[in-house]
């Protein structure tokens, strides 16, 4: 049973107080105020805060707390100005101030049939999506900027995605999309997911949208500062992958770049680890995209790092990706000797070459939008998208589902495309 912080109105408090000391739930304290229940947390330790969501028992500042520390926030709301509230304040598991406690059981058990986003049915939600996992060896090969145009490609094509910035050196996702990033999106839904509180309406609250007229995703920004790699355990990440699977076709996932084993290098085992969370996403992963340079530089960092990856991925699950294809770094025919390299020195039979396209890449950074939005006729856009449909899509989407109706702008634009 719960451990419970209340924060109600007196008429809601007494009638519904009772059926809550009868389904068993501890009753930690009835508070007035919202900055009584922050300053509790710490001291109280409740499972789950049930408060009233007008303006002086619900803040943002209060989820925000309840978030930091894995704690599950409920509201009641007596009128449409106090759901009105939540939703500006970004809460969205709210019920009416009458409701029974039977209702407010199921919220405070995790049991409630959530509402899904765009029809969502329940044999998808069961069958768990496709998690692509975007890694590459330092030297900013083009993680975050693949990561982005391949959701966006897999968004236009139809398909639910989650991107998930899971970077624990400083994830660039949220600044490349233009998207505040004040709060970690995916350490939140990890702190959640730690203490069994993360569902549907918290992975709703905590995504934000990328709206773009080709393709829509949802998005789980990354940590605002390396100093809180902490928070993403390996167990944290599995969790929280589990569950965005739920609610996405496809769920794609920057990494970091380090595949270092830090309680090898300090002889600590039980040491926090920063890449964990990398650990974690390459294991969950049922593609791994392995991106690097195409420079003598960049492709020996790659090779490298490819074979540290197949220690952790089996091989049939990456595909490797050369970025920034260019003559005048390995003369004539550098695609030819791109393949050859590959061949010779890891066994790679098979990668995706991408051509330089500066002024593309650019663009979408200036604008702070995805490539296939920021330059829809671009030879860059144009090979990711390629290798999109050729290798992700076919794998993602199932024969029995078929991808939702577009409408007549959307099966123009793709036309154009």
């Amino acid at each position: 049973m719960a451990r419970l912080l209340l924060a109600l109105d007196a008429t809601v408090e007494d009638r519904l107080l009772a059926d809550a000391v009868e389904h068993g739930h501890e009753i930690l304290g009835r508070l007035v105020g919202w900055r009584e229940v922050l300053d509790a947390l710490d001291r109280l330790g409740p499972d789950l805060v049930l408060v009233d969501a007008d303006r002086g028992t619900l803040s943002a500042e209060l989820l925000q707390a309840c978030d930091d520390r894995g704690i599950r926030l409920l509201a009641l709301a007596g009128d449409d100005r106090a759901r009105a509230h939540a939703a500006q304040v970004g809460l969205h598991e709210v019920l009416d101030a009458t409701a029974p406690w039977t209702e407010v059981e199921r919220l405070v058990a995790g049991v409630v049939a959530l509402p899904t986003r765009l029809g969502e049915s329940a044999r998808a939600a069961e069958r768990g999506a496709g998690v692509i996992a975007v890694w590459g060896p330092a030297g900013a090969p083009g993680r975050t900027l693949l990561a982005i145009a391949i959701a966006a490609e897999l968004a236009e094509a139809g398909r639910r995605v989650t991107l998930v910035d899971a970077d624990p050196y400083g994830g660039a996702v949220a600044a490349s999309l233009g998207l505040l990033d004040e709060a970690p999106g995916f350490a939140s839904a990890c702190r959640l997911a730690a203490s069994g509180s993360l569902d549907r309406a918290e992975l709703v609250r905590l995504a934000q949208r990328s709206t773009a007229a080709r393709g829509s995703f949802d998005v789980l920004t990354g940590l605002v500062g390396p100093s809180r790699w902490p928070e993403l355990t390996d167990e944290r990440v599995t969790a929280a992958l589990g569950a965005v699977r739920t609610t996405a076709d496809a769920v794609v996932v920057d990494v970091g770049f380090s595949l270092e084993r830090e309680e090898e290098l300090t002889s600590d085992p039980f040491a926090p680890r920063r890449n964990a969370a990398t650990f974690a996403a390459l294991a969950a992963a049922d593609r791994v995209v392995a991106v690097g340079l195409a420079d003598p530089i960049g492709l020996a960092r790659l090779l490298r790092g490819h074979a540290e990856l197949l220690d952790l991925v089996d091989a049939e699950r990456i595909d490797v990706v050369v970025n920034r294809l260019r003559a005048s770094v390995l003369g004539i025919d550098a695609g030819a000797q791109v393949r050859q390299t590959l061949r010779r020195f890891a066994g790679i039979e098979r990668a995706v070459l991408l051509p330089n396209d500066p002024r593309a890449c650019d663009t979408a950074l200036l604008t702070a939008r995805s490539l296939p939005e920021a330059a829809p006729r671009s030879p860059l856009r144009a090979a990711i998208r390629g290798y999109v449909h050729d290798a992700l899509l076919p794998a993602i989407a199932p024969a029995e589902q078929p991808a939702r109706r577009r409408g007549f702008l959307g099966v123009r634009a793709a036309l154009a495309g």
